[in-house]
């Protein structure tokens, strides 16, 4: 079974989306006995919140289920329950790097970097734009099933 992480600042708007579409896409695809998937959080700040409501919204425009969430925050420990860590964007992978005090097997990776992208994921908190961050995080998340398919 393949264990994904996914991971934002806040675990409110980015990372539960990315989860939630990428349990929809590997639900579609018939292999969701195949993958665990999860988010969290590099900070405390929203640490018990549900999905930021625009998020929720976001989710019901484009047809992906998705069920109850609270944030909740990466710990040290989570390295070794978890194959991938998949962040989005530079910020991510600092505040992860001190989380886990280091990567010794690469297991941390942009979301877009399976999409050939060298580019962080829109953060609708600070610019609004839900489409483009639905876009990237579809992007990202169907470029990473295919690579997993190869794997």
């Amino acid at each position: 079974m393949k264990r994904i992480m996914f991971v934002c600042h806040g675990n409110i708007c980015r990372s539960p989306l990315a989860e939630f579409v990428m349990k929809d896409l590997v639900s579609k695809s018939g292999r969701e006995k195949e993958f665990y998937i999860a988010s969290s959080a590099t900070s405390f700040e929203e640490e018990g919140n549900p999905i930021y409501p625009p998020v929720k919204e976001l989710m019901r425009r484009h047809g992906v289920p998705f069920s109850e969430h609270r944030a909740t925050r990466l710990n040290g420990d989570d390295y070794e329950k978890y194959d991938l860590f998949v962040i989005m964007d530079e910020n991510n992978r600092r505040n992860i790097r001190r989380i886990f005090r280091d990567d010794p097997e690469g297991k941390i990776h942009t979301l877009l970097s399976f999409a050939g992208e060298c580019r962080d994921v829109a953060d609708p908190w600070y610019y609004g734009n839900f489409e483009q961050t639905y876009n990237d995080v579809l992007t990202g998340c169907a470029a990473l099933l295919k690579h997993l398919e190869k794997e």
